[in-house]
């Protein structure tokens, strides 16, 4: 019995032996001198021998490796995302930004960093807090971002992406505004929401003289404050929005938020608003019904007197993507506003801001859409399967030069839209960007989703994982096709235009009419688009058929016009001759596709 408890003893001692030994809490020597303290010689004899077989088995097995990490892609950084995007390169230099060729350049690089990038995946992970009070129970309505997000807005603000076109106004400044844009926003896209509203706020603003005089130069000025105080402490502000209420949503006429006149221009306003934008922001321009119907203000988040504003955060949405930038649900309980251009005329001050942001929504999906390509690009360029490197296989080949051929046809459409902004006071350019915005707005951004689901199929497995950008890329797609108007409010905005002002059509097709003759599929396309904004018959239903058409015709002429044969015979086979509905991948034969990947490589400098 003594020997067989020994044998349980050894047994059970062994056992916390080699726990201890294995996890790296005894050496081999502190073991022997803690188990021998508690065994009689006996005992020590029969321990000696079982701890000599053990330890010979203790060394790690040359076959514990169970695998070195090869065939997996590095992360892509230092790369120079202008240098390596001659889509871009094209179309700033068509549409009269080469002068900023040099500036470009420069921002391409600083965008490539690894540290800009790593900002954007921080941004991302940890998302905004909302905090209602403070310890000792003050109301503070305080929303508290990473720090990185605040770097992404400072080196946003300080390249003027929210005010160059206004403060040096010129030839081709919006064409450059919207290239540095379409490269920042790759870096991470929530933080580009109120740099957005900040610079399309400018137009309505400037509706009211004396508000306009004090808030301008500091909505224009080159530097962010993110601090939590009054802006008349700031010498730089950043702008909000809040349209949308839960019983309307695109309908902002069924507003039910009311404004109550006080006395000079300020006015007090009570109500619900379903969707504040970035909440931290200086100040919003809110639409509220006053006396004379539906009016637009701007609503500090502080008050002259330095006391807080009654904006009270009620939380902040859980959205699916954007989730660096907090979208909020806010009540108005009196809180001061002042009023922007005349009452009853809110729809009209904000329109222009709304036009801007639309066209911004352009300007980031196609970013998005880059992104995604450029990870594409890379990750099959590195990575083999089946003997070979992915960029090698006949079928991955169709599926990226396809992915890389709707870039084009998107910065083309984008980039033209800004030099119509820049020449807004023609006509013909002011009719086009009518039009353009909203077209632009709705095929852009709703062709993106798809488009980064497919990105990101060529990644595998890794594509999902959220330490890959592509899954953020394909989270944030959708949220440009819905904000400021989803596909639908874009489509009945272009038929609106068209009853209410007919010639904007004439212009749009005046705009296509110097490609007429150069190919005679884009001819039979021009012809059949005609045809179809000719017949009034069920206009409003068939809205999207006509919009499509209007976009894809509107992009094939870009890009007949710059003079690519490759690019622009592959859109008309995959795009304008399918009208659009082929899927990614199904490129026809004879094109060059060769053409296609070597100007979506990102590294083909």
């Amino acid at each position: 019995m003594k020997y067989q408890h020994a044998q349980i003893v050894i047994r059970r001692l062994l056992i916390y032996a080699s726990i201890l030994v294995l996890s790296n809490h005894l050496s081999q020597p502190q073991l022997e001198n803690t188990v021998q303290d508690r065994l009689s010689n006996k005992q020590k004899f029969a321990l000696a021998a079982k701890v000599q077989v053990m330890s010979d088995h203790l060394h790690p097995s040359t076959h514990t490796a169970t695998h070195i990490v090869s065939n997996q892609v590095s992360p892509l950084c230092g790369h120079n995302l202008y240098a390596g995007d001659q889509a871009l390169i094209d179309n700033t230099h068509l549409n009269g930004g080469h002068w900023a060729e040099n500036d470009l350049q420069r921002y391409g690089e600083v965008c490539g960093r690894p540290e800009m990038i790593e900002r954007g995946y921080a941004a991302n992970e940890f998302k905004p807090i909302f905090e209602s009070h403070d310890r000792i129970g003050n109301r503070i309505d305080l929303v508290r971002y990473h720090p990185s997000y605040h770097q992404l807005m400072q080196l946003a603000l300080s390249e003027g992406l929210h005010s160059s076109p206004w403060t040096t106004p010129r030839p081709g400044a919006n064409v450059t505004r919207a290239a540095k844009n379409y490269l920042h926003c790759q870096l991470e896209a929530g933080h580009s929401c109120p740099v957005t509203m900040t610079f399309a706020s400018v137009p309505s603003i400037k509706l009211n003289q004396g508000i306009a005089e004090e808030w301008i130069p500091k909505i224009l000025n080159r530097g962010y404050d993110g601090s939590n105080r009054p802006y008349f402490e700031k010498s730089s502000l950043t702008i909000g929005m809040g349209m949308t209420e839960k019983q309307g949503g695109s309908d902002v006429r069924s507003n039910t938020s009311t404004a109550l006149y006080t006395g000079g221009e300020s006015y007090e306003l009570l109500g619900h608003k379903w969707f504040m934008s970035a909440p931290m922001c200086d100040g919003f321009l809110v639409l509220a019904q006053a006396p004379g119907g539906l009016s637009c203000f701007l609503v500090p988040r502080w008050r002259p007197d330095g006391s807080k504003n009654a904006l009270e955060i009620q939380r902040l949405k859980i959205k699916a993507g954007n989730v660096s930038n907090a979208s909020s649900e806010v009540e108005m309980r009196g809180a001061l506003g002042w009023l922007l251009g005349e009452e009853g005329r809110g729809v009209n001050a904000i329109i222009k801001m709304v036009a801007l942001t639309r066209f911004d929504c352009m300007v980031g999906s196609s970013g998005g859409q880059r992104q995604a390509v450029v990870q594409a690009m890379y990750h099959t360029s590195q990575r083999k399967a089946f003997g070979q490197k992915l960029i090698d296989q006949p079928l991955m080949r169709n599926v990226l030069g396809d992915l890389q051929l709707e870039v084009e046809g998107s910065i083309a459409l984008t980039m033209r839209m800004a030099r119509a902004m820049d020449q807004e006071d023609q006509e013909h350019e002011q009719m086009l960007l009518r039009l353009g915005a909203a077209v632009g707005k709705y095929w852009i951004c709703k062709r993106s989703p798809h488009h980064a689901y497919e990105a990101m199929e060529c990644l595998g497995g890794n594509g999902v994982i959220e330490n890959f950008i592509t899954a953020r890329l394909y989270r944030d797609a959708p949220i440009n096709a819905i904000w400021e108007g989803s596909g639908n409010i874009q489509a009945l905005d272009v038929l609106r235009a068209i009853t209410k002002t007919p010639s904007v059509v004439n212009h749009w097709l005046d705009e296509m009419a110097s490609s007429v003759g150069v190919d005679s599929r884009f001819d039979k396309a021009i012809n059949l688009l005609k045809n179809e904004l000719a017949d009034l018959d069920q206009f409003e239903y068939r809205a999207r058929h006509i919009i499509d058409q209007m976009a894809i015709t509107m992009q094939t002429h870009l890009l007949l016009q710059a003079g690519n044969e490759a690019v622009s015979n592959a859109f008309i086979q995959s795009r304008l001759e399918s009208k659009g509905a082929h899927s990614t991948g199904t490129l026809p034969r004879n094109i060059d596709i060769e053409t296609l990947l070597k100007r979506g490589d990102p590294l083909s400098l």
